[in-house]
């Protein structure tokens, strides 16, 4: 079975083996890791394709600079990504900068998760989590 994967750093589409995700595959692109163990910041201009194209559940958090539980939340999130990933991919939209897009889905607080399966928003969650938290809500929710 092929996935499509959206490269985080090119945006390209790629169609990754089922049973190869866990070998570190590349873009065959830009030649970079389509996994990194890390969540990756997604404006506008790209969120559409990276939520529509891709096979994998998408963990999104929406955060902003000014937010200190945000700050406090971003190091356990970057952990959960490289618990959860190639399962799972992980991304940040920063509110401030992407207005539009905390518009569009309705963020009234943050930082807030979005879990997005099939192009389709599967779950939401808001509050600062721990690691296990995120980590436990996210597979839990994916299943």
């Amino acid at each position: 079975m092929q996935l499509h994967i959206v490269c985080a750093h090119c945006h390209a589409t790629n169609r990754v083996p089922a049973d190869r995700l866990s070998a570190a595959p590349k873009c065959g692109g830009c030649h970079q890791p389509l996994f990194a163990g890390q969540p990756f910041e997604l404006t506008q201009q790209y969120f559409d394709r990276h939520i529509n194209q891709s096979d994998l559940p998408m963990l999104v958090d929406f955060w902003a600079p000014w937010c200190g539980p945000c700050h406090m939340m971003a190091p356990a999130f970057a952990k959960a990504a490289a618990v959860l990933e190639p399962k799972m991919r992980l991304v940040k939209v920063n509110t401030e900068q992407e207005q539009a897009l905390a518009l569009h889905y309705h963020i009234r607080s943050i930082p807030t998760l979005l879990l997005f399966r099939n192009g389709q928003e599967a779950a939401r969650r808001s509050g600062a989590l721990s690691e296990h938290d995120i980590v436990r809500w996210a597979q839990s929710v994916h299943q």
